[in-house]
Order: structure tokens, then sequence, then C-alpha cells
């Protein structure tokens, strides 16, 4: 597809928010609090082994004769986990119509930090590749797509850059939605005025997330040092940077960054930005890889702020527009 006629499918593929919640922080508060109902039947818990001595916790709600269905595999954002709302929400959306649900939880989060002596970071796609092998392997698993939100979204394009040509060819479809793809960008972003309120809320949970590791593993973390943090990319600086083996916030970012790959993304991808999110911004480069790839539906929309998208409900559909983008988008791919 040529890149003028994707942009005439954008167009037409609008996002029209609710009546009241036109601004991009009334859509990211209103879509993080509403009340929703939770119809996913009970899961079943799993660990998957992501690297020596870790584990991750995933929840897996499978359908009868599972080997013959589709399976989303989805990933929260930061300081989120598998019961994050919109992880919830789009899993029920993808269990009525008969597919496998997984819930991965990012490593740490869900309360599982006894699960390994790391930290968690937002450039972890090996842990979704190889949570997805072994999907494959030990389920047998013939169709799978990968899904994120915000920090869970950079995940996936990731991991699907990574993979280029040699994806599984299970993996059938990616979709993210609000994708932190330029990660330094939103550090920053997340640091000006009109945003403090989010990083302080970050923030807050990060020492909490932190100091509970701390507690698990004493002889590993030292909490003194979040005296020294004043801002996400200060965390990122002393916290992320030291005990992930990066040289510092801005080699964190760099590295960690799905931006760097999305040219070499192979699988159909879908990508979810609305333009009045608060604190994730893409660069004019990353714009251009997205428009370039013919392998990426690219969803820009004017309103819908960071993960919110809530348009109008109406009979059968609670207005969870993203979420429902998700589920026909995978639907196209495989009916294709």
């Amino acid at each position: 597809m040529q890149t003028e006629d994707f942009q005439a499918v954008l167009q037409e593929a609008g996002f029209v928010p609710r009546r009241w919640l036109r601004g991009g922080h009334a859509q990211t508060l209103a879509g993080n609090f509403l009340r929703r109902r939770q119809t996913l039947p009970p899961p079943e818990e799993r660990l998957f082994q992501v690297e020596q001595a870790v584990r991750v916790l995933c929840h897996c709600h499978w359908q009868p004769e599972r080997q013959t269905r589709p399976t989303l595999l989805m990933v929260h954002g930061l300081e989120g986990s598998s019961n994050s709302h919109y992880v919830l929400g789009c899993g029920a959306k993808a269990w009525t119509r008969g597919w496998n649900v997984v819930r991965m939880n990012v490593r740490n989060c869900g309360g599982s930090e006894r699960l390994g002596p790391t930290l968690y970071h937002s450039g972890l796609s090996g842990d979704i590749q190889r949570v997805t092998t072994s999907l494959i392997e030990q389920e047998g698993l013939p169709t799978i797509a990968l899904a994120g939100f915000s920090m869970g979204g950079n995940q996936v394009l990731k991991c699907a850059g990574e993979w280029g040509d040699d994806a599984p060819r299970q993996v059938r479809a990616v979709a993210a939605v609000s994708p932190a793809c330029d990660l330094a960008l939103c550090a920053d972003r997340l640091h000006h005025l009109r945003n403090r309120l989010y990083e302080w809320w970050f923030l807050y949970s990060l020492f909490r997330s932190f100091r509970r590791k701390a507690r698990c593993f004493p002889a590993e973390y030292d909490i003194g040092l979040l005296r020294r943090v004043r801002s996400i990319r200060t965390f990122d600086e002393f916290i992320t940077a030291r005990y992930m083996g990066f040289d510092g916030a801005d080699d964190y970012y760099a590295q960690a960054s799905a931006a760097r790959v999305l040219d070499r993304i192979a699988v159909p991808t879908l990508v979810i930005h609305a333009l009045d999110d608060p604190f994730v911004t893409f660069s004019r480069e990353t714009e251009a890889k997205l428009l370039a790839n013919p392998n990426i539906r690219y969803l820009r929309c004017d309103h819908g702020g960071h993960c919110g998208f809530l348009a109008a409900a109406e009979s059968g559909y609670d207005g969870r527009w993203a979420e429902q983008q998700i589920v026909e988008f995978v639907t196209d791919v495989l009916s294709s």
C-alpha cells in the first residue's frame, strides 16, 4: 500500500470522542478511572522462564480445544499489571470472539517481585519473545497476536522489529496503543509542568515497587538512591540504568526505544496514537518510519489521550474504541 493511500485510510478511520470527554487529560483520566465490568472467566496462572533465575507471571484464559483458536497475548503499561483495566477489557473482547487470552505481567509486576532478582524496564522485548516461543512450543498454539499498551506497546513493537523477517510464522499480527516508542521524548514530556501530576503518580508507584523489590533482595538494591530521584529521567539514571546494565538514562532510552527498529517490522501491525496524549509523543523520524513501513497501519487521532479513546457507548459496545480496533484489526488480518 502506498503512503498516499494509507494516509487516506487513516482519515476514514478517525476516532470521535464522547461529547463530554474531548480533551487529552479528560480522556486519559476517564479511561483510567471509569469503572467497568470484568467479564473474563477465571484464569490459569502460568510461570514462564524468560532468563536464568527469572520468571514472569501470566494469566491464561483457554477456550475449549485451545490449539484450534487464535491467541491474544497482551502486555500492560508502566507500573500496570495483567489486571490493568485496558488489558481486562481488551481480553474480554477477544474472548467473546472465541480467542484464547494470555495476560502477561512484565517481570516484577502484578505481585511477582520474588520471581527473579532483576528489575524491569521499558525495553524488555526479549521476555515477550520467550513467552511467545513457550506458548508455541508448549501449547502448540497455531496463531498468536501481540498487543501492548503504553510501555507494553513499545515492547511489542520492539519485539516485532527485532524479529524482522524472522518472526515465528505463528505470530500473525501486532497491535500497540499509545506506545512510548521514543522513551527520551516521553520522559522529558512527563516532566513538563502541565504533566507533573502524572510524573508524581508514576514516581510514587515506582518508589513503592523498588522498595518492595529491595525487601525481597536486600543485598542487591540500595534504597538510599531514591533520595537522588526527582523525575522519571533521574529514576532511570540512578535506578533503571544502574541495575539493568545501561550507561545512564540516555543509553537506556536509545537502546530500549522501539523507534529504532520500526522500519524492520514485517508482521501486520496496528499503531494507535492520539495527538493530545499528554506525555507520549513521536519524533518526526519515528512518524516517518510508521508511515513508510507498508506492514504498519498507523491510526493517528486528534483526540484520545493516553490509552483513553473513549467513544460514545452503544448497545453491545462499551465505547472503548482502541480495544475494539485491536480486535477488528486482528480479525481482518486472520481472515485475509
